[in-house]
């Protein structure tokens, strides 16, 4: 429970405006009816407006927005949407969660929590509620699972495979699966890489964005990667630079000056990339893979050739080194100094330039 205080000039004055004040306690208006009668759909729809404005001050990501709402739309309006406020409890929250996580996954689940502590918190703010109860409602933790990457030996053959499927180079994916390889980079930020972000007498690429579908609009370059930390520049190791400059002569300008558009002009989709490349990664047969295998390589690699955790979390954009270490490095064999031991690729025959040992070349 929050204290509730009032001043005034006299003892019976501050008294009077603090009844009054009780009295109207949960009946607080800002730009919308919110008080402890409100339901949660009215509550919902303020919220979201929130959201809104957060996007285009540039304060939140579109696709962040995006999530939210449909999360809102599919489970918590019809959930808990008919709900008064003074009506919402711990236990019915935490049931609506569950249920979440049992029908549609864990990262549902916490999307889910999410949306539902800002609803409870705007609520906090109008008054209506005392405190926040989502910061009750059970935690949603994910299965424990060792993260899976490739191999020198594997990440060589499938490069090979890739070069060698016809649908790959129609895609042109390709060259863009080695810059993934070559960088870290989301298919989101690898699409937005323009050429004025390389700088291929320095051998680096600074990110500044990613790719996104907004919602009555299409696709567009948003300025801000998925976090401040996403802001970055990398090196990368010559065989990239080699490709890149190739692909520079070869180039067809662009109204976005992006270096990878879709097959067929435009912007490339990454929702469209990824189903693309789930075809490949099957013709090659390599079921398993997806595009953050490939970001789980460059940093299991890294960690392998003893480079740090830090180093690793700045060339993926993590914020916390914890995410890295969490779930993106692999079991271990053994400037972010990624693109010396990213060379290994150079040779497109599948022969690496270094020495194997027996589980690296098995792909153990």
């Amino acid at each position: 429970m929050r204290d509730v205080e009032r001043t005034a000039q006299s003892r019976s004055a501050a008294e009077n405006m603090l009844r009054a004040a009780l009295r109207d306690r949960g009946r607080v208006s800002r730009g919308g009816e919110i008080d402890r009668d409100s339901t949660v759909r009215d509550l919902g729809e303020l919220w979201l407006a929130e959201i809104d404005r957060a996007v285009r001050l540039g304060k939140r990501s579109p696709t962040t927005a995006e999530a939210y709402r449909y999360r809102w739309d599919r489970h918590v309006r019809d959930g808990v949407g008919m709900l008064r406020v003074r009506e919402l409890t711990v236990s019915r929250l935490d049931h609506l969660v569950v249920q979440v996580h049992d029908r549609y996954g864990a990262g549902a689940a916490k999307t889910t929590r999410t949306v539902l502590s800002g609803l409870v918190g705007l609520a906090v703010r109008h008054d209506a509620l005392d405190r926040n109860l989502v910061r009750d409602v059970g935690r949603i933790e994910n299965s424990a699972s060792t993260a899976r990457s490739l191999s020198v030996a594997q990440a060589l053959d499938l490069r090979e495979k890739i070069g060698a499927d016809p649908k790959s180079s129609e895609w042109d994916l390709i060259d863009f699966t080695d810059f993934m390889l070559a960088t870290g980079l989301r298919i989101g930020e690898a699409a937005a890489t323009t050429w004025a972000a390389l700088d291929l007498a320095a051998g680096t690429v600074e990110v500044r964005g990613t790719v996104v579908r907004v919602k009555g609009e299409g696709l567009r370059i948003k300025a801000r990667p998925k976090s401040k930390s996403g802001y970055r520049t990398l090196e990368l190791p010559g065989w990239a630079v080699q490709m890149l400059r190739r692909r520079q002569v070869e180039a067809s300008p662009n109204e976005w000056d992006v270096v990878f558009t879709a097959p067929l002009g435009g912007l490339r989709d990454p929702s469209n990339t990824q189903s693309d490349l789930r075809k490949v990664f099957d013709r090659a047969g390599y079921e398993w893979v997806t595009s953050h295998v490939y970001r789980k390589t460059v940093a299991t690699l890294m960690d392998a050739a003893g480079l740090s955790a830090r180093q690793a979390a700045d060339q993926l954009g993590h914020a916390k080194v914890s995410m890295t270490q969490d779930n993106y490095f692999g079991r271990k064999v053994a400037q972010t100094g990624a693109a010396g031991v990213l060379e290994l690729f150079s040779n497109p025959g599948g022969k690496p330039g270094v020495d194997l040992d027996e589980d690296e070349a098995s792909g153990a």
